[in-house]
């Protein structure tokens, strides 16, 4: 049987008049179903971290109540209605602003180019969601791994050029009342690297993969630059954060680049 007269500590006075700007839940795991660009359904485990903004004269926040609305039904959602779960922590905790980030992997069906061998590649994605005073911000942010082929190597070479496997790691803002994938933004990095990667190749697609790579060198200064006309001509996108990392095979280190837009 449920007390009802227990004290409810959390909603004491505090005397102190200092708000705190984030509080409430970091890392718990959660199983979530993402919806794609198709509207298939892919299940998946999402990390989240939940807080509410507390005014100055309130003690605590209800923890409990973030556990409850992961748990409240199927935990389905994309970046279209993010949206909505960041309205149910805001309404539950009666706070002016609430903040979502979620990381999950989601898993791709890609088919090789020669064989049509099928495997699941993973890509790293996270949402970024924001309500505050009614409005509603949505961010994406997902790491594409590709691979780049050095132009300069290729030019100074008898023969082969040396490559490496890059990470292009894109987080974009999704404008005001517009769409975005995140398939969009995977689709952007792979078709300007030097060749996208894939989880299951047979010796004829290593051959394709491997001279489609050869015949589309990219410094890092061209994969980031490639992209970003992308990005720009994208009307979806009001600000972008660009990153290609790639991990030589000639260096023991990585050759870096970083582009940033704030289109609006």
């Amino acid at each position: 049987m449920r007390e009802s007269n227990l004290p409810d500590t959390q909603n004491k006075a505090d005397t102190r008049q200092i708000a705190i700007d984030k509080v409430g839940i970091k890392d718990i795991l959660h199983p979530i179903i993402y919806i794609d660009r198709d509207g298939n359904k892919n299940p998946t485990i999402g990390n989240f971290t939940m807080t509410v903004t507390l005014p100055q004269h309130t003690k605590g926040t209800h923890m409990s109540r973030f556990i409850e609305i992961l748990n409240d039904g199927p935990c389905e959602f994309n970046s279209d209605n993010f949206g909505d779960i960041i309205g149910k922590v805001q309404q539950k905790l009666g706070a002016d602003s609430a903040h979502i980030t979620v990381n999950f992997a989601f898993f791709r069906n890609k088919k090789a180019p020669v064989s049509g061998a099928q495997s699941l590649l993973d890509y790293k994605v996270t949402l970024y969601g924001v309500l505050n005073k009614g409005e509603v911000e949505v961010m994406i942010k997902v790491v594409v791994p590709v691979t780049s082929l050095c132009p300069c190597s290729k030019s100074i070479s008898k023969y082969g050029a040396h490559n490496q496997r890059s990470h292009i790691t894109i987080k974009a803002k999704v404008g005001k009342g517009k769409t975005l994938f995140v398939e969009d933004l995977i689709d952007l990095a792979e078709q300007q690297a030097s060749c996208e990667l894939y989880a299951l190749l047979k010796r004829e697609d290593e051959k394709v993969v491997t001279e489609r790579a050869y015949d589309n060198p990219a410094f890092v200064e061209d994969l980031v630059r490639d992209i970003a006309v992308g990005l720009n001509a994208n009307d979806n996108i009001d600000y972008y954060r660009l990153e290609s990392e790639n991990f030589e095979s000639i260096h023991n280190h990585s050759a870096y680049a970083f582009i940033e837009n704030y289109k609006t």
